[in-house]
């Protein structure tokens, strides 16, 4: 545990000090800063060869911070995410107390609440949200491992989290939901 702390500390650092990291979340591997710094987004954005207007998740520690960046959210996608039990991304409207280039064109923002305990401690720390996106060019196949991430996102990123680099497991995506037009629970991914 004691490397874990230390690792965790070092994340810290680079995320305080604007930087980026490669870190592994409740699903995939992700390129991942501080969700409130609108320079260290830009940094993912070019990395990525990714557009402004494909905003990315945003991961928190805990679902009632939901209320800390969305105006109003919708009970009935807090009660749906309140019985998941698997990661999944909810698409909120109306996103507050964030920088605009990380929020959707619509007024919109993905969140996720991390299941991951090196990500919730994390973010707890940070006491801010982390952007969390996934560990590729935009475009490419997302990496379902640490193997499977390209040599040019691991030298483009400030700091990479050590553990879980040599699992094999191959792991997925979250699922990303949204009220539809109708009211309903839509399934997206």
């Amino acid at each position: 545990m004691e490397n874990f702390e230390t690792d965790i500390t070092h994340s810290l650092k680079v995320l305080k000090a604007g930087g980026i990291i490669l870190y592994p979340t409740d699903t995939i591997w992700g390129i991942g800063c501080d969700a409130t710094n609108a320079d260290a987004i830009e940094k993912i954005y070019k990395l990525k060869k990714r557009e402004e207007k494909k905003s990315m998740i945003i991961l928190l520690a805990h679902e009632e911070d939901i209320k800390k960046y969305v105006f109003n959210p919708a009970k009935k996608m807090l009660d749906f995410l309140s019985v998941q039990n698997k990661p999944t991304t909810a698409i909120f409207n109306k996103a507050i107390n964030l920088p605009e280039n990380i929020i959707n064109e619509d007024g919109s923002i993905a969140i996720r609440v991390a299941g991951d305990e090196f990500c919730k401690i994390l973010i707890q720390q940070l006491s801010r949200p982390m952007v969390s996106t996934s560990a590729n060019i935009s475009g490419a196949d997302s990496p379902k491992n640490f193997s499977e991430i390209t040599m040019g996102i691991k030298i483009g990123v400030d700091y990479i989290f050590p553990h879980r680099q040599h699992e094999l497991k191959k792991y997925q995506p979250s699922s990303i939901v949204r009220i539809g037009k109708e009211g309903e629970i839509e399934k997206l991914r």
